[in-house]
């Protein structure tokens, strides 16, 4: 069972593995309470253990694992920054961005002790956070921005990046990023445009539609690492994104006119 608040998010008890990945809507302050959990933007990949703590910026794609290990659930906490809050830091503090700041959809910050104490903290507010304390909350949220910023204030410059996404290379995005398993109305906000220019700018560049170049990309990955890195198509699939193994064997074999599993 998940206890949240609106911002606040004391995680599931997870027994089980669990994967999946999601559009980031939001920045967000985690600390992994036990177990671990693997993050993956599709470039950088890291695995948080034990008190281990992460920002994770907005407007991103994020795949994710969940593993209790030995004698040990997986639980978590997250606290997550709203438009607005932000938005009256920053007026307050009357910060300008001077350019947009580029790094992973997450941040390791498992080195910052004082991260580590606020997060262990909250543990101890959670029966009055999870019965609706709005003032509490939002001093918790600040007292959390204020922390990162005395860590590093040059997070202010992501932090405070609150601008809708812009137009962006779309070839390159594509090639990082054809693994997720989103809808193409996020790819094309993702890339600074509408469904329709999306696709219209998609066909001029790959010369295929989304959906078709989207499945043999994949397809064309799945065939290389069953190949040369000798994968089992049970252990690719779901990062490739593909929902499941039959619906993916079924793509490889019409693709390539041989199952997946003989290939050799």
């Amino acid at each position: 069972m998940t206890a949240s608040t609106e911002y606040i998010n004391y995680s599931c008890h997870f027994t089980a593995f669990r994967e999946g990945e999601q559009f980031v809507s939001h920045y967000g302050l985690g600390m992994v309470v036990s177990g671990e959990m693997e993050l993956n933007d599709g470039t950088e990949r890291k695995i948080f253990r034990k008190g281990d703590v992460y920002l994770v910026r907005k407007n991103q794609l994020l795949k994710y694992e969940k593993r209790p290990i030995v004698d040990e659930e997986f639980k978590s906490l997250s606290i997550r920054f709203d438009d607005r809050l932000l938005y009256e830091a920053s007026a307050q503090e009357e910060f300008v961005l001077k350019e947009k700041v580029e790094t992973a959809a997450f941040i390791d910050l498992s080195e910052v002790q004082h991260l580590r104490y606020f997060m262990e903290s909250l543990l101890q507010y959670r029966g009055l956070l999870e019965n609706n304390a709005p003032e509490l909350l939002k001093l918790k949220q600040s007292e959390a921005l204020q922390l990162l910023f005395a860590h590093n204030n040059k997070l202010k410059d992501i932090l405070f990046d609150l601008s809708e996404p812009y137009k962006i290379n779309l070839e390159a995005f594509m090639h990082k990023n054809y693994h997720f398993n989103v809808k193409l109305e996020r790819f094309a906000y993702l890339t600074g445009r509408s469904l329709a220019t999306f696709k219209r700018d998609f066909q001029k560049i790959f010369q295929l539609s989304p959906r078709t170049w989207l499945q043999k990309r994949r397809l064309k990955e799945a065939y290389y690492l069953i190949k040369q890195k000798k994968s089992r198509p049970s252990e690719i699939y779901l990062d490739l994104g593909f929902e499941d193994l039959s619906h993916f064997s079924f793509a490889f074999k019409k693709e390539f006119g041989v199952s997946p599993s003989q290939i050799n």
